[in-house]
C-alpha cells in the first residue's frame, strides 16, 4: 500500500495521465493582483524620481549653455567692441559667429524655445544692457514650466525667479541678465 501511495504522485504528474489533465500550472487571480499592486507601488516611487532627474538634466544643459554664451559675449565686450547688436530669437548675432558657431545657439533649448540675444531692452519696466533670453519661435514652442525654471534658478542663481541674474521677463520668458 505504501508503494502505491508513493507512486501516485508520479502517475499524476506524468503527461497524458488524468490527474495532469486537470492540473494546470497558472497564476491565481490573487497572485496577479498582488503582483500588480507591488508593481504599482514601485512605479509610484519611481515616476517622480525619473521626472526629477529629467528636470535636473534639462536645467543642467541650460546652465552649461548659458555659461558658454555668457563667456563668449563678455569676451567680445571686453575687447572694447561693446555688446553685439540685437538679434531675433533663434538668430545668432553676426558678431558672435566666430566665438559661438551656430549649433548651440540656433537649436531649440531643452525646455523649448530658442536663445535670444537682447541688447538694451526693457523687461518688466527695467532696461537691461545685455540679456540672453529664451523665447518662443515658429520652430520651437516655449511651454512655461515654472518647476523647471525654478530648478534652473536654484542651480544657477538664488532660487527666486523675481530676483537675481536668472528670472522671468516679458511673457514669462526666462532671461539671464549679463549687465543691467
Amino acid at each position: 500500500m505504501s508503494s502505491f501511495l508513493l507512486s501516485t504522485p508520479r502517475l499524476a504528474s506524468r503527461p497524458g495521465s488524468r490527474a495532469s489533465a486537470h492540473r494546470t500550472r497558472a497564476f491565481t487571480i490573487i497572485q496577479v493582483m498582488v503582483s500588480m499592486s507591488v508593481g504599482s507601488i514601485v512605479m509610484s516611487f519611481a515616476v517622480p524620481k525619473v521626472k526629477q532627474a529629467e528636470r535636473q538634466s534639462r536645467s543642467t544643459i541650460i546652465i552649461a549653455d548659458l555659461r558658454t554664451f555668457v563667456t563668449a559675449f563678455e569676451g567680445y565686450a571686453q575687447e572694447g567692441r561693446g555688446w553685439p547688436a540685437e538679434s531675433a530669437a533663434g538668430e545668432l548675432p553676426p558678431e558672435m559667429a566666430e566665438r559661438l558657431g551656430s549649433t548651440g545657439w540656433l537649436r531649440a533649448t531643452p525646455i523649448g524655445g530658442q536663445y535670444n540675444w537682447e541688447s538694451n531692452q526693457m523687461h518688466g519696466g527695467v532696461r537691461y544692457r545685455a540679456v540672453i533670453s529664451i523665447s518662443e519661435t515658429g520652430l520651437a514652442a516655449l511651454p512655461v514650466n515654472e518647476e523647471v525654471l525654478t530648478e534652473i534658478d536654484r542651480l544657477k542663481d538664488d532660487g527666486n525667479l523675481e530676483t537675481g541674474s536668472f528670472r522671468t521677463g516679458v511673457n514669462n520668458d526666462p532671461i539671464y541678465i549679463i549687465q543691467q
